[in-house]
């Protein structure tokens, strides 16, 4: 299975999405590849689980979360999406609380 992460314009430049275009976060929280976020947390910032038998590639890993899901991470941060963004591009979750960030292309 192919990572289902692309590059999308949005207001604030390139930004990474998932298939369907939404853009995806990364929290300062995590650490060691690992997530940080989970009961309220991973409602609000659902995490972007992987299909089974997903493999990592290049810049991309997976993480395994406390109820044994995969987890897709990007230069070994977990990404997450965001309950209040809508539509494709939307990047409202960027900056929330001061540790929710777009992962921006170089």
């Amino acid at each position: 299975a192919e990572v289902p992460v692309m590059y999308a314009d949005t207001a604030m430049g390139k930004v990474l999405v998932d298939a369907d275009g939404m853009t995806l976060y990364t929290f300062d929280k995590d650490k060691d590849g690992m997530s940080a976020c989970y009961d309220k947390c991973a409602v609000n910032w659902p995490p972007l689980l992987a299909a089974e038998g997903a493999m990592a590639e290049g810049d991309y890993g997976l993480t395994k979360r406390n109820d044994g899901a995969m987890q897709w991470t990007y230069d070994g941060m977990p990404l997450y999406l965001w309950v209040q963004d809508l539509a494709p591009g939307d990047t409202t979750g960027d900056g929330v609380g001061g540790v929710w960030h777009v992962v921006k292309s170089e």
